[in-house]
């Protein structure tokens, strides 16, 4: 026995060593989405607070509906409800894991359904801080992973993870990821432009779980670091296992939301 100790002592720190940071980065990721699946459908209501560089405030009130899809992105629908000039807009989204997502925007004023072109969802989302492609799921396949290192953010222990789009119209090279260890909910993320330049930071605020397992936060805050704007988000209502289906998310829907 004794004389199989010693190779097996060697061998084992070069086992766990052997994992590179892409290969970490890839299993938090795959581990995170894990520990969110079967939430199944969900509604919740949020105030959406637009600032500009003076800091004047726009307020907007906004309902949700998101439905899991097992083996494709999720579906999500959002209504605004005021202001009067946004109300009856609704935006409709079906994320996919492999490919573009498909977008659309219900405008009241014209009566119509605007298409969001793939090649598109850099754009800000109805005037906030917040691209299209912000506001879809983050479904694994989307990415490319890089753990960097382990550290502490406000009282949290997180991992930092590099983030590297794979859709090819991305507004971002990549993504500075602070992703909660226990809870793998992200903390902050940092936004890099297509020049490599820091543009937006994202933070999330006020976690609190829901059924027994899933994490929401309270709170989400995107800074425009060019342009000195920022969006607020503050959720509230999250209801769970409603009963949502397909029918709740095509494109007729928009056009019969209040």
């Amino acid at each position: 026995m004794r004389k199989w100790m010693l190779p097996l002592l060697i061998l084992l720190p070069f086992n766990v060593i052997a994992e590179t940071p892409e290969e970490k980065g890839m299993a938090i990721a795959i581990k995170a989405d894990k520990a969110n699946t079967g939430w199944q459908d969900m509604q919740s209501e949020m105030t959406m607070i637009l600032r500009n560089r003076r800091g004047d405030e726009t307020t907007r009130q906004i309902r949700n509906r998101q439905l899991e899809v097992i083996g494709d992105g999720d579906k999500a629908l959002s209504i605004f409800d005021s202001p009067n000039d946004v109300k009856g807009t609704a935006f409709l989204s079906h994320t996919h894991s492999n490919e573009a997502d498909d977008q659309w925007l219900y405008l009241p004023a014209l009566k119509r359904v605007k298409r969001i072109a793939s090649n598109n969802k850099s754009g800000p989302f109805m005037g906030s801080e917040f691209a299209y492609e912000d506001i879809t799921s983050q479904e694994v396949e989307k990415y490319t992973y890089k753990w960097l290192r382990d550290e502490s953010l406000g009282g949290r222990e997180v991992h930092v993870m590099e983030h590297y789009p794979t859709y090819k119209h991305s507004g971002y090279t990549k993504q500075v990821v602070w992703v909660d260890k226990e809870r793998l909910q992200a903390l902050k993320i940092d936004f890099y432009d297509r020049k490599g330049k820091l543009l937006k930071t994202l933070t999330a605020h006020g976690y609190q779980q829901y059924i027994g397992k899933y994490w929401r936060p309270a709170k989400m805050e995107m800074v425009n670091h060019v342009t000195n704007k920022s969006t607020t988000l503050n959720w509230n209502n999250y209801k769970f296992k409603n009963g949502f289906g397909d029918r709740n998310f095509d494109k007729n829907t928009l056009k019969r939301s209040r």
